[in-house]
């Protein structure tokens, strides 16, 4: 068996259509992990652009026949032999949101004295704080905190960590975060150790892992994951929280957002508020 080439796989089209490719990306069994971004790359001539970075010949495979179903313009091409992860991220701008400066080790050098500075290296893990669900947990966080303080954090699908992170960095006593993927959970302990925040990671598929279920209940919960896993862990989530407690939605789509609100308003959640970046959405629940 011959070594994957990476490739970039990019999809340009009306942007109906682009967050129509996007959902059936996150519905399509073998595609639940894909990497992949949804963004408005032409306000004027109202173009969307997906780019997508297929770590197999699978996946490849499967996002450029998924892709070509749309009537969006497709292109692929290969990447240079290295480490694409991170030789892509090394270009990217440093990200503010509300208080939060988010950078990586290319811009040490300038860092706003008047921010929580969080230095986040994403290596295989997802989570950078550029894409729009990550930036919406931390504006909503931001809003939050303004407000009141929560002791007790949890992170669900953590990816690098920045959101603990950002938890135990501005006064939270507790700050757990899981992730199925144990290469994240090793980048967000390396990240956590980096900003110096006593945030704790596990590997765990859901809630039910010892470390999280010992130290329920939560006054605040992030899940930043895909809509159809925020469904289906509605009820958890819901019995992992404080009465009154809140939970920070993301990772799903504007037009997932109905599906995904009702499956928390039937268990008696009312909404705090909501954030639309770009095609995301990123929705602020209380517990009753």
């Amino acid at each position: 068996m011959t070594d994957y080439t990476h490739q970039q796989i990019v999809a340009r089209g009306a942007r109906a259509d682009a967050e129509a490719a996007a959902d059936a990306i996150d519905n399509m069994p073998g595609l639940e992990g894909a990497t992949y971004s949804i963004l408005e790359e032409d306000e004027d001539k109202g173009i969307w652009r997906i780019d997508a970075f297929p770590t197999n010949e699978d996946e490849d495979a499967a996002l450029l026949e998924l892709l070509g179903g749309y009537p969006l313009k497709v292109e692929r091409e290969a990447l240079a032999d290295a480490d694409w992860l991170a030789m892509a991220l090394s270009g990217l701008p440093p990200v503010r949101a509300g208080r939060f400066f988010v950078y990586g080790m290319h811009d040490r050098g300038r860092l706003p004295a008047s921010t929580v500075n969080l230095r986040i290296e994403a290596g295989a893990a997802f989570g950078t704080g550029h894409h729009g669900t990550t930036v919406g947990c931390l504006q909503a966080y931001d809003r939050l905190i303004k407000a009141k303080k929560f002791n007790k954090v949890l992170d669900v699908g953590a990816g690098t960590g920045l959101l603990a992170i950002a938890a135990a960095r501005t006064g939270s006593k507790l700050a757990v975060g899981t992730d199925i993927d144990k290469p994240s959970v090793r980048i967000s302990k390396e990240n956590a150790k980096v900003n110096m925040a006593n945030a704790r990671f596990v590997h765990a598929s859901g809630l039910s892992n010892k470390l999280v279920a010992e130290n329920a209940p939560y006054d605040l919960v992030f899940a930043n994951i895909l809509a159809r896993p925020l469904i289906s862990l509605a009820q958890d989530i819901k019995r992992a929280l404080v009465p009154g407690g809140t939970v920070i939605l993301s990772g799903l789509l504007r037009t997932q957002e109905r599906m995904v609100k009702a499956a928390y308003l039937s268990r008696g959640f009312k909404v705090v508020s909501r954030i639309h970046r770009d095609a995301w959405a990123t929705l602020v629940l209380q517990r009753p």
